[in-house]
């Protein structure tokens, strides 16, 4: 372990995104711990917090330590010192409390225990999907890996071009993931690209009839998605607790 640290984290520069990551991840998990105790009215456990009657969500504590973070991250010199790696876990910590109430910013409204509070989950595990494959070693488009390519510079311009266009045709078609990972692995980009829409995507909704033969396929084939969506909820469930309304009918 001591030797991947040194080889694949410090000699790789690595050590302010994997400070980023596990601050993030750990803020995550602790503040839906802490919001599932507070649901669940347990008396040790501290509550929200209300100053005046005024409920202050975790999201304005998350600015602020993304502000602290930030500015120190910026003032930091020696990306590879300890205040370095302070500044990027205090950004992660922040940054997770304003992701986890993503979709509270999004519709201006408190939906965090509403069907629509899924949203920040979701939100929540792709960008600690993202940061894991950066951490990896994947680049964003493969930047970095045409620095000694001079000669073949519009070619690779014409890679990035062709695989950001691939991975805005994944999400338009519904295949967020798939899009969204092929920034950093092209192939599943252009999986995602040309496979069929999703029935109810924005790419469906305006190149698939109703009626047609590929909106026909594209909803068939829903069927099959439905299980990873339960599984994905499943999920969800698990780590984040479930939306007011299905926890109503499981009772």
């Amino acid at each position: 372990m001591a030797h991947w640290f040194s080889q694949d984290i410090l000699d790789a520069g690595k050590l302010r995104l994997f400070c980023f990551f596990v601050a993030f991840i750990c803020g995550f998990l602790f503040i839906r711990v802490s919001v599932r105790l507070i649901r669940a009215d347990v008396r040790w456990w501290f509550g929200n917090v209300t100053p005046g009657g005024q409920h202050i969500h975790h999201v304005v504590f998350g600015l602020a330590f993304m502000c602290v973070g930030g500015v120190t991250g910026l003032a930091v010199s020696d990306a590879e010192s300890a205040w370095a790696a302070v500044a990027a876990s205090v950004f992660g910590v922040g940054m997770a409390l304003v992701l986890d109430e993503f979709a509270l910013v999004f519709h201006l409204q408190d939906v965090y225990w509403s069907e629509q509070g899924r949203l920040s989950v979701e939100v929540v595990f792709i960008a600690i999907s993202l940061c894991g494959l950066a951490l990896l070693g994947f680049s964003p488009l493969g930047l970095g890996g045409g620095e000694d390519a001079e000669d073949g510079m519009w070619v690779f311009a014409g890679y990035l071009v062709a695989n950001l266009g691939f991975s805005i045709v994944s999400v338009l078609k519904g295949k967020t993931w798939l899009g969204l990972a092929g920034l950093f692995i092209g192939f599943l980009a252009l999986l995602g690209a040309f496979r069929l829409a999703r029935p109810g995507s924005p790419w469906a909704r305006r190149f698939y009839p109703n009626g047609s033969r590929k909106m026909t396929r594209a909803a068939r084939r829903e069927q099959r998605y439905m299980r990873f969506d339960d599984f994905t909820r499943w999920l969800q469930n698990l780590v984040a607790g479930a939306p007011d309304d299905e926890r109503k009918k499981r009772r």
